[in-house]
């Protein structure tokens, strides 16, 4: 990360309390996902045009880690710029509109649909796309402490896929959470599956 969005020493604000909470749970979950799967069982589909585990965990790393360079960006220009606040934070409607749209899968069944940008790739070993994932989180939670004392509400990032898109900072760490909670859920039905292969 850049020098100028290191970490500061003040306790986290509420809301990035919770955020590092569902990061760290995330790394749990996948962990448990994961435990004794051979490759076979983690690139096994239910069915033709639905996702593996490792589908779910590689669209994920795919997502969380093309948002890393412009949120230190972000970070940067606020820090130099002053921009601190110490929340609770106000987000407007597209922000919030954003949030439930990419997170956990309304009640619906409709959610927004990825990019091709961020279709997974196949046929991939657990011991390379469980660290990378494991890795992102951390990644994820260093830059929750580089935002704390901001605005999270007034910095503004663009969509790695669409520069016109600019959303705040903090509802990007929202939709990061909770996008990745409905791809983990996704991920546990797979497992759970009453044809997934159990040996």
């Amino acid at each position: 990360m850049p020098t100028s969005t290191v970490a500061t020493d003040q306790p986290l604000a509420p809301e990035l309390r919770e955020r590092q909470r569902q990061f760290s749970a995330a790394k749990e979950t996948a962990r448990s996902l994961t435990e004794g799967l051979t490759d076979e069982q983690f690139n096994w589909r239910p069915e033709p045009g639905r996702w593996s585990i490792a589908e779910c965990l590689d669209h994920l790393h795919s997502t969380g880690s093309k948002l890393l360079p412009g949120m230190d960006a972000a970070i940067e220009r606020a820090r130099k710029r002053g921009k601190s606040a110490s929340g609770p934070f106000r987000y407007g409607w597209f922000d919030s509109w954003f949030v439930r749209g990419t997170g956990p899968m309304p009640a619906t069944g409709k959610g927004m649909k990825h990019p091709k940008l961020y279709t997974p790739r196949v046929d991939q070993p657990v011991d390379r796309v469980l660290p990378a994932f494991l890795e992102l989180q951390d990644q994820l939670i260093q830059r929750l402490h580089a935002a704390n004392g901001l605005d999270l509400a007034r910095i503004k990032i663009s969509s790695p896929i669409l520069q016109l898109l600019r959303i705040s900072l903090g509802a990007w760490f929202a939709a990061t959470a909770g996008h990745q909670e409905r791809h983990l859920t996704q991920a546990h039905r797979v497992r759970e599956h009453p044809g997934f292969p159990r040996s």
